[in-house]
Formats: C-alpha cells, sequence, structure tokens
C-alpha cells in the first residue's frame, strides 16, 4: 500500500470515529450520510442538524487528485503537473452561545514530483471567551504537540493567531489552537511520526468537544445571547469566505460545492454598526480577539 492510500484509509477511520463520539453526546440527532463522486475524485460529508447541543455541524472527508493547475501552483507556491489529496475537516456550531464553535483539519497532499506533506489544526471559537476553557483547551493541544516536536505549539499557535485574523475587521476569529501546512517529512519527524501526529489531532477532537459540550449545554441564555452568537457567527461566516484557504482550495479545483460550504452556520446576523455596551460580557470577549495571548499562563 502507498503512502497515499495509507492516509486514506486511516483518515476514513477518523471521520467515523469523530462522528459516533460526537452522536452519542448530542444525544438527539443523527448524522446523515453522503457520498459524492467527481470527476475528481470522491468523499463523503456526514452532516448533523438541530440536535441537542448541536444545532448544526459536519465532518467531511475527500479523496481527490487530478491536474496542478496554474491557479493551485499560485495559491501553494508550488509546481508540477499532477496531484493527490485526501483530508478530514469538521466544523461544529452549538445551539447553546455559552459553547464554543470548533475547527478541525487534517490533510495530506502529494504532486507528482514526489514533494509531499501534512497540514490542519484545530481551533477554538467561543461567542463568549472563557478563560479557563480556553487554558484547558490550549493544554491539550501543547500536550499532543509535545509528544511528536517540542517546537509545534509554539509554531502552530503563532501560525493559528496570524491565520485566523480578520483583517478588514482588526481582530482574531476566536482564541487560536494550532495551525500548520506544508509539514514535510524531515530527520526530525518522519512520515509516520507526522501522519500519527495528525491522527492524535484527529482523535482528540471529539473528546475536546464533547466535554465542552457537556459541561455548557445545559447553561440558561436569553435572546440577547442568541443575537451575540449571530453576530458573531457572520464574522465567522466572513473569514471562510474571504480568507479561509481550503474553502479557495475546494472551489478552484472544482470539489464538492455542499461540502465545502457546509461549514457555514444555520444562522448569521449582520447589524450595521454594531457596538457592545462597556463592561459587558461582549465587551470582554471583543478584549480576548487578538494575537499573542498566552493561553496557559492566564
Amino acid at each position: 500500500m502507498s503512502n497515499f492510500e495509507k492516509v486514506v484509509e486511516k483518515y476514513k477511520e477518523i471521520q467515523l470515529r469523530a462522528c459516533s463520539i460526537l452522536e452519542k453526546c448530542d444525544t438527539k440527532s443523527r448524522f446523515s450520510n453522503d457520498n459524492w463522486t467527481k470527476d475528481i475524485g470522491f468523499g463523503t460529508t456526514n452532516v448533523i442538524n438541530k440536535g441537542a447541543k448541536i444545532e448544526k455541524g459536519a465532518i467531511n472527508f475527500s479523496r481527490v487528485s487530478g491536474e496542478f493547475t496554474p491557479a493551485m501552483a499560485k495559491t501553494l507556491g508550488k509546481q508540477g503537473k499532477t496531484f493527490s489529496a485526501t483530508g478530514v475537516s469538521s466544523i461544529f456550531h452549538p445551539t447553546n452561545p455559552f459553547v464554543p464553535i470548533i475547527h478541525m483539519n487534517i490533510r495530506y497532499f502529494e504532486i507528482n514530483t514526489g514533494e509531499c506533506w501534512f497540514g490542519g489544526g484545530i481551533d477554538l471559537t467561543p461567542h463568549y471567551v472563557d478563560i479557563s476553557e480556553a487554558k484547558v483547551f490550549h493544554s491539550k493541544l501543547k500536550d499532543i504537540c509535545d509528544k511528536y516536536n517540542p517546537s509545534f505549539y509554539n509554531n502552530f499557535k503563532k501560525n493559528a493567531d496570524d491565520y485566523f485574523y480578520i483583517k478588514h475587521r482588526s481582530e482574531n476569529r476566536g482564541i487560536g489552537g494550532i495551525f500548520f501546512d506544508h509539514l514535510k517529512p524531515s530527520d526530525k519527524n518522519g512520515f509516520d511520526s507526522l501522519l500519527n501526529f495528525t491522527l492524535e489531532l484527529g482523535l482528540q477532537y471529539p473528546n475536546i468537544y464533547s466535554k465542552i459540550l457537556d459541561s455548557k449545554s445545559s447553561l440558561p441564555y436569553d435572546e440577547n445571547e442568541i443575537e451575540w452568537q449571530n453576530v458573531r457567527r457572520s464574522r465567522y461566516v466572513e473569514f471562510n469566505l474571504i480568507y479561509d484557504r481550503g474553502t479557495k482550495f475546494g472551489l478552484e479545483t472544482n470539489g464538492n460545492t455542499e461540502s465545502i460550504l457546509v461549514s457555514m452556520p444555520p444562522n448569521a446576523q449582520w447589524v450595521y454598526n454594531h457596538s457592545v455596551k462597556s463592561n459587558s460580557n461582549e465587551e470582554k470577549t471583543m478584549n480576548f480577539l487578538k494575537k499573542e495571548i498566552n493561553w496557559l499562563e492566564l
């Protein structure tokens, strides 16, 4: 079995396991299963809607290959004739505004020149920042990173701070996490080490989110907090449609449009010149949406 097919099989397993864990956590709704095929390849999009804890969520798997187009060369900064790529991407929008949005992606890419690399990460986007939750989240990611390379966490956290930044708003999308791309096998971390790193992220992802869902989904909330949730969701939409590389890559390669845009929230709200009240929980959250916060020491 080639390295590529090995990754494909492992990533399929990640998707199934994550769906099983989060379905049990939600207790009400089950994932639908949409197997799609296009000229570029195939995949499975599993979607959950109107659950007890999850308002909308999806876990996608895809395996694609084809011509390495000029648009891809520009986006990736690479040259080649053909490519193969596989990955798992996931996002969950909770019902309760005190539960954060979570996103995870792991992917593997090969081009015909023999060059290959991994990419991905996990990040958290709270509607209301919870410092203790942020600290636990970042600690868990650091523990995973440290098992494979002591430089991973600091480097990948900075990447996340820089990447998940909404330039036209001058604010970060959330509290970040880790983000990496073009992570190539090396003497320090060979192919199997990097594959296992991405697999561990994929395996821990549903466990991390299940604990948050269980602890916060029953908290009371009101209409004002739902409105704020929808305002923050609108920022999520803006980032995904304007800056997200995965969205751009999927559309440029003629991927499955429904799977690419499944990350959109069920509802969002744009309020003209929206402002938050002084000393409110909303203002406190806005004050944390910036780069270079050391969540481990707060």
